[in-house]
């Protein structure tokens, strides 16, 4: 999927990342894209939205007045730099927010990742909430619903899509509650057993998406504006995994070994 980012862009973008781990003293652990370039639904005009992990020397997570646990810069020629330091990223992970579960699952690299990257599907895979992620996606969904209007009147492309995928990931954890929902549009779609007419009429905006600038309307097509409604409503269907007490106790360890190596 590499690919999918222009080579002058990747350039750029690597260029950015090394004079942000330069100027902030941090260590990558992860370096992707999110946003709709990497779930499968980009427009001309939409933004490279680069997240990553990073870990800083140990004596920062000693000091009485730590520094801030998310780094971040301004969007510039359409590149948003936005990083979440690891013990941040771990504890959103221990409340089962799923945005750190994307992360790990990006199809666009812009870093080779640590070896603690693996470290973390496979906690996240043993220990993630289905019912967690699925209340995280319902609330997402949900945000974006209420930004449509009037639906007759068209729909904003990209207000669509995020209703939608949110609204597909829930639909697949209830589906299958045992492996966490994939990142991408496309593969959602494989494992959400949907009709002919949706998978058509979802590839039909995903076509008029690649051309359609993001603040572009599009008609909303009543079988997906159902769909979407329906799923954001059953995020309570899906079963909830009891807390375990190992899933922090991993989680600790990873990152003292983490910040003993830095």
């Amino acid at each position: 999927m590499n690919a999918a980012i222009p080579a002058n862009i990747r350039k750029e973008i690597e260029r950015r990342l090394s004079k942000v781990a330069e100027d902030e003293g941090i260590r990558y652990l992860l370096a992707i894209e999110s946003g709709s370039r990497a779930w499968g639904f980009p427009s001309p005009d939409s933004d490279y939205d680069v997240r990553f992990l990073f870990v800083r020397p140990r004596e920062h997570y000693l000091a009485l007045s730590p520094p801030r646990d998310v780094v971040e810069r301004p969007i510039v020629d359409e590149v948003d730099l936005n990083g979440w330091d690891i013990r941040k990223a771990l504890g959103l992970m221990l409340k089962h927010n799923a945005a750190l579960s994307e992360w790990i699952e990006s199809p666009i690299r812009y870093l080779d990742d640590d070896p603690v990257i693996s470290a973390l599907v496979e906690l996240g895979d043993r220990f993630f909430d289905p019912r967690g992620f699925a209340l995280h996606y319902a609330s997402l969904g949900r945000a974006q619903v209420a930004r449509w209007g009037e639906v007759e009147r068209g729909v904003s492309v990209k207000k669509l899509f995020y209703a939608l995928r949110p609204a597909l990931a829930i639909r697949c954890l209830r589906l299958d509650s045992r492996s966490r929902p994939p990142m991408q549009l496309q593969e959602l779609m494989q494992r959400c057993d949907l009709s002919h007419l949706i998978i058509e009429q979802i590839e039909a905006m995903i076509e008029l998406k690649a051309k359609t600038r993001e603040a572009g309307l599009a008609k909303a097509m009543p079988e997906i504006v159902h769909l979407i409604h329906a799923e954001l409503e059953r995020a309570g269907e899906v079963p909830a995994r009891q807390p375990n007490e190992s899933f922090s106790e991993e989680a600790e360890r990873i990152f003292l070994a983490l910040v003993n190596e830095s």
